[in-house]
């Protein structure tokens, strides 16, 4: 499925594909994302080919849901990506997020955000979702922020000093 899972004032969200490896490759290597989110091993076409399918393909399939393509509603032009992860190591399922540098700043991560958490409570009846993101990434705690989450007293598994953020989607 190559059409919109969700539209904002801006934004299409929808499901990445194949085609989208060039795409995947820049923004997976970009230096911001190395630092904060981590190396994903993608050095050519083929492995974000492989990411793609190993990770938003795979998680659609098992889950239903994933990092979704963000794409400029006016233009289709990929922007970023946005959704959610289920992670076997938390119990909760996560937020992720990531853009182009060029399109940083401009209000699209809130969107998209803001989006995916109307998905996850409205289609995939999720009470709560979290979020791991690096102590030093002062951004995306700010987005977090903005976008209702709190700090967790949860501990993070992973022990490269990622820490927790948790929002309540209604329910208990």
């Amino acid at each position: 499925m190559n059409g919109a899972l969700v539209t904002t004032e801006r934004l299409t969200l929808r499901k990445l594909t194949l085609a989208d490896a060039p795409f995947i490759f820049r923004l997976v290597n970009d230096p911001d994302f190395l630092v904060y989110i981590g190396d994903r091993g993608v050095r050519a076409l083929e492995d974000a080919e492989a990411y793609i399918r190993n990770g938003p393909i795979g998680s659609y399939e098992r889950h239903g849901y994933g990092l979704w393509g963000v794409a400029l509603k006016e233009t289709g032009e990929l922007i970023g990506m946005s959704g959610l992860l289920k992670r076997e190591q938390y119990a909760d399922v996560d937020i992720g997020y990531a853009f182009l540098p060029e399109f940083r700043g401009g209000g699209y991560a809130f969107e998209s955000g803001s989006a995916v958490l109307g998905l996850a409570s409205e289609v995939f009846a999720l009470r709560r979702v979290i979020a791991l993101v690096a102590p030093a990434n002062a951004a995306s705690i700010g987005l977090l922020k903005k976008l209702g989450f709190t700090r967790s007293a949860m501990q993070a598994v992973d022990p490269d000093n990622t820490v927790i953020y948790e929002r309540s989607l209604g329910g208990d």
